[in-house]
């Protein structure tokens, strides 16, 4: 049996656990704090269900509740004796954004074959688009498959929609590398098909939304100058009946690894899109724990974790309100719990304490923080940052991110010791997490970095769990309050990120590169 199918094997042998009810239900629950036996966990489990309960409505980027809930994260680090280190003497840092949405209102795709009956596609269930200024209204053209989409592979594919196998397995070309391809050859259009067997993160349908959200007045990062469109699996399957090719052949051949036939599909993708665009403020909350050695009080550790979430968005199982619990405002709790410990004990050095935003939209609130610190950026020595983090099983082994790359890797590993805790490194790099978190972007400027993952052994029930969070709570509304937990675990974990963080933040030395630093 491959690895893919024993991942998906491993996912179904138990139920799934419920999806949850819809965003509402939760608040009508009876606290779970209260039947908490650890003091820490229970205090940090109840800013949890503050920072995510309904009234913030998921904490979206520059959004209302988003701006309710740091505005509690603010005083929470006044009331541990925190300074402000944000604009002007505030506990915020805030930016301009700009957005560009397809709404759903108005936008339409559909294919077209002669003497068929058109095939409607279901936009955010079956098919999505990249959101970009320059995206056309319209877009008509044949569709023509062409594999992986290789610089090799799309030839005669000018003015055409070119279907893609959206593989991120290494060896094959990357989703940039596709669009480049697809550019360069003059398609009209972009899709790439969702590789059904890659279970260790599967595709997630529907989408939230279409949504694009850039630092405004910043060189933009690099849009595709055609539509890019992800399609479903099932869709694909639609998409190629009457083709005469047999789609289930071609998607476990695409997860497989094995080469893939060119050709066209004998229709057109017919689509309408109904684009807007704003520009509004989004904020981080910064603050410091000045620190109390006179020789290396100037220097500044960051404690990071990201506050927003995804708001409002397509429905799952009638909760369209993405609360975003455990991604990743509880991990805000932990840097309110970490204060909270040393009021009054500062460390040596100086410590950093910032809840990003738009973290999901492009690590950007992390992003515009490095480009604009609040404190000397040579004077920054280290971001340890919390994300990802799902304590949904014993806690015993900890994936950490850079662990090899930095001494932070080191100091980790002999702060897991003590707690019987031992740190691996990332068995799954092809999954990107390192550059997908607020971590990123320090390390990008030469400044060390580090996140963690619970960790597991490979076909256990630990590896079932992780797997199901991924396939019924990940960006979507069933990651809320009233989810599977383990909170043992949750304790265990937070107990070694305090003692990590002290022992970084009092350490004689501060953090160096064990390998050179990105360029």
């Amino acid at each position: 049996m491959s690895r893919s199918a024993a991942l998906a094997a491993l996912i179904l042998s138990g139920p799934l656990a419920c999806l949850g009810a819809g965003g509402g239900a939760q608040a009508a629950a009876a606290p779970r704090s209260a039947g908490i036996a650890d003091p820490d966990t229970r205090a940090w489990w109840q800013i949890a269900e503050t920072l995510s309960s309904d009234a913030m409505e998921g904490r979206d980027t520059g959004s209302a509740g988003h701006h309710r809930a740091a505005v509690i994260v603010a005083a929470r680090f006044k009331a541990a004796g925190l300074q402000p280190a944000g604009d002007a003497g505030t506990f915020f840092e805030t930016f301009p954004v700009h957005e560009s949405r397809v709404e759903t209102a108005g936008t339409t795709f559909q294919v077209t074959r002669a003497g068929g009956a058109p095939i409607r596609l279901s936009f955010l269930h079956q098919i999505s688009v990249r959101p970009t200024d320059d995206l056309p209204p319209d877009l008509d053209a044949a569709l023509t498959f062409r594999g992986y989409c290789g610089p090799g592979d799309l030839e005669g594919a000018k003015g055409k929609v070119v279907v893609c196998f959206n593989t991120k397995r290494a060896g094959l070309p990357s989703a940039a590398k596709r669009t480049l391809a697809a550019e360069a050859a003059g398609a009209a259009g972009l899709i790439e098909v969702d590789d059904p067997y890659f279970t260790i993160e599967p595709p997630r349908w529907p989408a939230a939304y279409a949504r694009a959200v850039a630092i405004a007045g910043s060189p933009p990062p690099a849009a595709p100058r055609l539509p890019v469109m992800t399609l479903s699996a099932r869709a694909f399957k639609a998409m190629t009946a009457g083709s005469g090719q047999d789609a289930d052949a071609i998607l476990k051949a695409g997860g497989a690894k094995q080469p893939l036939t060119a050709f066209d599909l004998a229709a057109r993708l017919q689509a309408h899109f109904h684009l807007s665009r704003r520009d509004y403020k989004a904020e981080n909350v910064i603050a410091v724990m000045p620190g109390a050695d006179p020789n290396l009080k100037g220097e500044h550790l960051v404690l990071s974790a990201h506050l927003d979430g995804y708001g409002f968005g397509e429905p799952v199982n009638g909760d369209r309100l993405y609360n975003g619990t455990l991604d990743d405002v509880a991990y805000v709790g932990t840097l309110i719990r970490f204060a909270d410990k040393h009021k009054g004990k500062p460390l040596r050095r100086s410590v950093v304490f910032a809840a990003f935003t738009g973290e999901e939209k492009g690590l950007l609130g992390a992003h515009w923080f490095v480009n604009h610190p609040t404190v000397p950026k040579t004077a920054i020595v280290a971001d340890i940052n919390l994300d990802q983090l799902r304590p949904l099983f014993p806690l015993d082994i900890l994936t950490e991110l850079a662990v090899d790359d930095s001494t932070l890797g080191r100091t980790a590993r002999e702060v897991a010791a003590t707690m019987a805790i031992r740190i691996q490194k990332d068995p799954e790099p092809e999954r990107g997490l390192l550059q997908r978190a607020d971590h990123w972007p320090f390390m990008q400027a030469g400044i060390p970095g580090t996140g963690f993952i619970f960790g597991y052994q490979p076909g256990t029930e630990a590896e079932r769990r992780y797997r199901e969070w991924y396939q019924v709570r990940y960006h979507r509304p069933q990651d809320d309050l009233t989810q599977p937990m383990d909170f043992e675990a949750a304790g265990k974990f937070n107990r070694f990120f305090y003692k990590l963080a002290e022992t970084v933040a009092d350490a004689q030395e501060r953090p160096a590169w064990t390998r050179p630093p990105l360029p």
